[in-house]
């Protein structure tokens, strides 16, 4: 039997999570053996600490102001699109995800066909016990390239169909339909839901001009 040796120093134990700042990482508990109760405790307590689970490792997620912005107003457009389709269930980001045994995320948005619940009631759960078919991620400053891949390939592990990584600085979403395969989509492209959300289209220059997401407009 193989026995996996515990990493020599921080730097390596970061490198595990995907470079992921110190100051994310909480000690206690210590990491290795935090819970899925661990990550409700949190995220439901108060003070309220966004945190995900990674193989056992709480790790803190931050929203800023600006991403919190945007996941609204994505999260508006796509209101209006399950109002007329009603075709699963739609969740904003304090929504906890379990992907896999000790690790449990929690996507800016996501959702998930009725088809595809496992159970009548399983998306009314503390920790549903299903990916998303549809996984946002908004991206922040303390956003690392390296916990992100790890983020996407295990969303595609866990059988999530397509990510969208949304970057607010650039203006650009890359749509992923597998980890190593995306398209990057600017403000001059239109974002479709693809078989995922059938119907559903949103030009990003619409997205990225919305009034709250830019500076306040001249008052005349």
């Amino acid at each position: 039997m193989s026995v996996t040796s515990p990493p020599d120093t921080v730097a390596d134990f970061l490198h595990t999570l995907g470079d992921t700042p110190p100051e994310r990482v909480l000690w206690t508990p210590q990491p290795g053996t935090a819970t899925e109760e661990d990550a409700i405790r949190l995220n439901t307590g108060f003070p309220k600490r966004r945190v995900e689970l990674v193989n056992g490792v709480l790790v803190e997620k931050p929203m800023g102001t600006r991403e919190s912005y945007l996941a609204f107003t994505l999260i508006g457009y796509l209101f209006v699109y399950q109002r007329t389709h009603n075709i699963g269930v739609f969740g904003a980001p304090d929504a906890l995800m379990r992907l896999a045994a000790g690790t449990v995320r929690l996507p800016d948005i996501h959702f998930t066909s009725w088809a595809n619940l496992p159970a009548d009631s399983a998306h009314l759960r503390p920790v549903v016990d299903y990916p998303p078919d549809l996984a946002v991620e908004i991206l922040s400053e303390s956003d690392r390239p390296g916990a992100l891949d790890q983020k996407i390939r295990e969303y595609f592990a866990a059988g999530t169909q397509v990510v969208w990584i949304i970057d607010q600085e650039d203006r650009t979403t890359r749509v992923y339909t597998a980890p190593d395969v995306f398209t990057t989509l600017t403000a001059a492209d239109t974002l479709n839901g693809g078989v995922v959300l059938p119907g559903f289209t949103l030009p990003l220059a619409d997205l990225f001009a919305e009034p709250q997401l830019n500076p306040r407009p001249s008052q005349t």
